[in-house]
């Protein structure tokens, strides 16, 4: 139970704060949040929840009217919209993650907000199973080489959190997490598991195109039909989602351990323009 100190409504500026609360069991609390918050917490869908802008384009008067005791934003920001989010008066939290460590300090903060500190601490606990329980399968095994990327034009590597998971996959993370890298370059580096997962691509991220119009058609992983688009939101939304990320990823880079699971789409041939399977 909260407190009296405890937020009772809450408005979630990016779909991160609003899994998170979800998580925890204080949906309930949430009154406002993004249009993309219901692609990854279907449960925000309709009812008579505010949709706002959200921490890139923010709106004082959204805010205002949403009578909220708590607005909860993340990165990316622009200088505007935190200007907009706190000239509206209301108690604000602002959580920029950049690895793992990161986000589950952000559960804790969140659940000790809401008054759900026993809730966050469950979840946090579960990651860390979670991510343990992969890692331990992926003992002794190849760490094949792995590229991740969170966006195309140009083409940028996953954050520090994914290279993390990768990691605990069984694989090799190549590149510097969250900058950009040159498709020449990454030919050289040679990986042998692709993986593309844009923010707000959802799984439509055109992997035979990019293969092959970025000369990586002779890379290991094009060669062996390891090329791979993951959900945007299971990569990319620092929450407990990152265990469906996670799963995917292990799928990806030992298929002979794990099974195939959801979000993930894999092309086998990048011979001809629209070879490739179906989503799994």
């Amino acid at each position: 139970m909260g407190d009296d100190h405890s937020a009772r409504r809450v408005a979630c500026l990016q779909p991160s704060a609003t899994v998170i609360l979800d998580a925890i069991g204080a949906l309930d609390r949430v009154v406002a949040c993004t249009r993309y918050c219901a692609d990854v917490v279907p449960g925000v869908a309709g009812g008579d929840r505010m949709i706002l802008a959200d921490s890139w384009t923010a709106d004082t008067e959204q805010i205002v009217a949403a009578r909220s005791d708590l607005v909860i934003a993340a990165v990316p920001y622009q200088e505007k919209a935190v200007s907009e989010i706190l000239r509206a008066g209301i108690r604000f939290l602002g959580l920029a993650p950049k690895n793992l460590a990161d986000i589950y300090t952000d559960i804790a903060t969140i659940a000790g907000a809401v008054g759900h500190a026993d809730a966050g601490r469950r979840v946090i606990a579960s990651m860390h199973q979670g991510i343990e329980r992969v890692r331990q399968q992926c003992e002794g095994c190849t760490r094949p080489r792995v590229f991740c990327e969170e966006w195309g034009k140009p083409v940028i590597a996953s954050q520090k959190w994914v290279a993390e998971l990768v990691e605990a996959a069984g694989g090799t993370f190549l590149g510097v997490p969250g900058r950009s890298v040159p498709p020449a370059d990454l030919a050289e580096l040679d990986p042998e598991v692709m993986i593309a997962a844009w923010c707000g691509a959802g799984d439509r991220v055109p992997l035979q195109k990019i293969v092959i119009d970025r000369g990586w058609r002779h890379t290991a992983a094009a060669q062996s039909g390891r090329v791979f688009c993951i959900r945007d939101e299971y990569l990319n939304t620092p929450a407990p989602s990152l265990l469906d990320g996670l799963e995917a990823l292990a799928f990806a880079i030992h298929p002979e351990l794990f099974p195939p699971t959801k979000g993930i789409r894999q092309i086998t041939c990048v011979s001809a323009p629209g070879a490739g399977n179906p989503p799994r």
